[in-house]
């Protein structure tokens, strides 16, 4: 999955505020109904396409780090190539891995299956990764 389709679908799930919403706009059984019909629609969509890919999730601040640092999932095969990575961590017994595809730099928890952060070529001179057990070059 690309990142701007997962920023697409994170976009498209509707999120509920607990603000009041006056009675008589929206019939009672209704609002739950079609909150809950959204919510299950959205998370088996999720699910399904999660099942289909089998590739790694990102976290909310892997997410950040790749527009702080526009990096570009979809050029070339960088995606294809970062689940090879974890794929081959996994295949070793890696818990925490250090993927570098080119001159990006992924922090993997392969037991989870979800990128931690991210890192640029300029960001990776003079950094020290820690709490990793494996480092995959692909």
């Amino acid at each position: 999955m690309l990142i701007s389709e997962y920023l697409a679908l994170r976009n498209q799930i509707s999120v509920t505020t607990g603000n009041h919403v006056p009675a008589n706009s929206i019939a009672p059984g209704e609002a739950a109904a079609s909150q809950e019909g959204s919510f299950a629609a959205a998370l088996q969509e999720k699910l399904a396409e999660k099942q289909q890919i089998g590739g790694v999730e990102f976290s909310k601040h892997a997410i950040q780090r790749l527009e702080q640092r526009s990096i570009d999932l979809s050029a070339g095969d960088t995606l294809e190539r970062l689940n090879r990575g974890v794929e081959i961590a996994a295949d070793k017994g890696s818990n925490e891995t250090l993927v570098l595809v080119d001159q990006t730099a992924f922090v993997v928890s392969v037991k989870n299956n979800k990128v931690i952060t991210t890192l640029s070529n300029e960001d990776l001179r003079g950094n020290i990764f820690t709490n990793i057990d494996s480092t995959v070059i692909i």
